[in-house]
């Protein structure tokens, strides 16, 4: 099956709230020889208000963003799409890709009004993290990688310090290309020198598998990494499914607990066992790529423990049902943006999705009227306000120029980025000689004008 590396340099950390500004990709085959590659970037979206550090860490210019040259973001994710039609089935891999590319991506799709957003786990696609291979090898092979440092002696994992620590020469960190290059030669780094590591991880590809591995009841491994301390390793066994999401299940930890203490304790003490710190019973999401390893050498007493639990179809329940809980009284998200886990659109509205996609813009505002789905409907009149807004009402056109002004002047602690927020990244910039004072007073500039005109 072929690999296809990809990277996202975005306006900010908030997949929900930033979009990309560069995309870049490289097609590789089996052996990670690569067959295809591309680099685009896309123009800003005019709803979005670009963070100053992105900006400074990844070198992007006003000039770039506002470039009518570049393709809109719109443009851009049917671009995307189109590429991970052509290019599958593949394991689509990054570094770190799982918690913020593939949520870069699936929000792209999502927010521009695509038939799904999960196009890296259809079609016989599926993905990779080369990070999460990274943490393994810490503690698996730990001789296979040279180990950085950062300024302040702890171990960096970073893949700007990784890539260069262990010989990849001339990295252009956070440029997209060059970042998929660098993790393209830390995977190639494993797979030479952590061969099992490699090949256990390329199984985790499979939700199915995965869950096989978990219901077979033996201990397991269980690697993960949490803040800035180094990954650690969990030994455990399958403890449960949660009652509202199959795809989220409990891995007891055997070194701490006999489940056998679990077994008559009353409903707050599983609770607790699955929310509180430290976690007796961990959450395993089985569809993102878990690193779950067999293990060759087991104590015998993780090994009675593993067997009892497999025998304890009624403990296993409840923690399926504390884990189902434990998410159960979560707000529903107020911002479109966040609701788009909420549900799957239905048949009709894919069909007129798919339609949306490849019609004219006069045509898409009628396509709106006929979906059911309320996101996609409040989605779609942003889209036609921000390509072609002479296709709205003036009360719409206005409603939705304040709308944007009002996110974007708001005092309120948010998760965009808005002018307060700009003020204070700019003096950090300023303070920490990231920038030149000219580039500072071009960012400074640009963003005035920015702030002038949504007040006009």
């Amino acid at each position: 099956m072929s690999f296809a590396f990809y990277d996202f340099e975005t306006t900010g950390t908030s997949p929900a709230f930033d979009q990309p500004t560069q995309f870049a990709a490289i097609l590789t085959n089996d052996d990670l020889e690569p067959l295809k590659r591309i680099d685009v970037r896309c123009r800003l979206s005019p709803h979005i208000l670009p963070a100053p550090w992105a900006l400074a860490v990844t070198g992007v210019t006003p000039d770039i963003l506002t470039n009518p040259n570049l393709p809109t973001w719109f443009e851009f994710v049917q671009t995307l799409s189109a590429l991970i039609n052509q290019w599958g089935p593949a394991t689509w891999t990054g570094y770190n890709n799982i918690t913020f590319d593939e949520e870069v991506l699936r929000q792209s799709l999502y927010q521009n009004l695509h038939p799904s957003s999960y196009l890296t786990q259809m079609g016989g696609n599926d993905r990779l993290d080369v990070m999460k291979l990274v943490y393994a090898t810490w503690n698996l092979e730990p001789d296979a990688l040279v180990w950085p440092t950062d300024d302040s002696g702890r171990q960096s994992f970073k893949l700007d310090q990784m890539a260069p620590a262990n010989g990849f020469a001339h990295h252009d960190a956070h440029n997209a290309l060059g970042d998929v290059e660098a993790t393209i030669y830390i995977a190639s780094l494993i797979r030479d020198r952590a061969p099992d590591v490699w090949e256990q991880s390329l199984r985790n590809r499979s939700k199915q598998k995965v869950s096989e591995l978990l219901q077979s009841g033996h201990p397991l491994r269980l690697i993960e990494r949490f803040g800035a301390t180094p990954p650690r390793s969990y030994i455990g066994a399958y403890a449960g499914s949660s009652t509202s999401n199959p795809n989220s299940v409990g891995f007891l930890d055997l070194d701490q607990v006999d489940p056998s203490e679990l077994l008559l304790a009353d409903d707050d003490v599983i609770v607790k066992a699955v929310d509180r710190t430290p976690k007796l019973v961990r959450t395993v999401a089985v569809n993102k790529v878990p690193n779950l390893f067999e293990m060759d050498q087991i104590d015998p007493v993780i090994t009675n423990r593993a067997m009892r639990l497999a025998e304890m179809t009624d403990l296993r329940e409840r923690i399926g049902n504390a884990i189902a809980a434990r998410f159960a009284n979560r707000e529903a998200p107020v911002h479109v943006e966040e609701q788009i886990y909420a549900e799957f659109y239905s048949s009709t509205d894919q069909r007129l999705l798919k339609h949306f996609q490849t019609t004219s813009w006069e045509e898409r505002v009628d396509v709106l009227t006929r979906l059911n789905d309320q996101r996609a409907r409040q989605l779609g009149r942003r889209l036609i306000f921000l390509n072609r807004p002479d296709l709205l009402d003036a009360a719409m056109v206005k409603s939705m120029a304040v709308a944007i002004r009002d996110r974007w002047e708001t005092l309120d602690d948010v998760p965009w980025t808005t002018f307060s927020e700009v003020e204070k990244q700019l003096f950090e910039i300023e303070e920490a000689g990231a920038m030149t004072t000219e580039e500072v007073g071009r960012l400074r500039a640009y963003f005035d004008n920015l702030r002038e005109g949504r007040r006009n």
